[in-house]
């Protein structure tokens, strides 16, 4: 089940570009909570405290302001081109009984005895779309390969799913399997053979021996 972070947060009133800048430089984050038939309402956000809970993985916020607190999906971020700093972040609202669908992460556990025995594990899927209540969010969808073996794969069809989870996609994909190793075949080459005698390499502005020299000037 995903964790529910209590975020608190400002309502901000401030719009424009210059206005998110100064925000940041105050170590917030500009940011809307949006959905429900409710109106869009800015907000600013303690950067940090955001930044912490996405790197654990949170996706269910407990969104406190105004004297009241709302349950939120985090649906969007933006980062700066580095990937270090949050620039954005959309909230949309829900409620503990409402069904959502959203892409949770796939998660590779075991040793495949497929990979020890010379095949290369392969990744096809890294992420699944699934449904269920907002309180039965995943966090990952684990995917055991520890029984793997070369040419065998793991579909969609085999996974075994949290309670109350459906997955979206094709039950035939394959999510993950171990193939063999495509070895570099190096064909010889054709000129690998030395011929018996080199060629002697036409030097420019040399004279050839079979051609006539130019007549010498009178």
């Amino acid at each position: 089940m995903a964790q529910v972070f209590v975020l608190d947060v400002q309502e901000r009133k401030s719009r424009g570009s210059n206005a998110a800048k100064q925000l940041r430089k105050k170590g917030l984050v500009p940011a809307v909570i949006y959905g429900h038939g409710e109106a869009t309402t800015s907000l600013s956000v303690p950067g940090l405290e955001l930044y912490k809970a996405i790197r654990q993985g949170v996706r269910i916020f407990d969104v406190a302001f105004g004297g009241a607190t709302q349950k939120a999906l985090l649906r969007d971020v933006q980062w700066d081109p580095m990937g270090n700093d949050i620039l954005h972040a959309d909230f949309y609202r829900v409620s503990a009984d409402e069904t959502i669908t959203l892409e949770v992460k796939v998660e590779l556990r075991g040793t495949a005895p497929g990979v020890t025995a010379g095949g290369v594990l392969v990744q096809q899927i890294h992420s699944l779309s699934v449904e269920c209540l907002i309180v039965n969010i995943p966090e990952s969808i684990r995917v055991m390969v520890n029984e793997l073996q070369i040419d065998q794969a793991v579909h969609v069809r085999e996974l075994k799913l949290p309670e109350g989870v459906k997955v979206k996609n094709d039950p035939e994909a394959i999510i993950v399997q171990v193939s063999k190793k495509i070895e570099e075949v190096v064909a010889p080459a054709a000129a690998a053979a030395a011929p018996t005698e080199a060629a002697e390499p036409e030097v420019i502005g040399r004279v050839k021996e079979d051609e006539p020299e130019e007549e010498e000037k009178k």
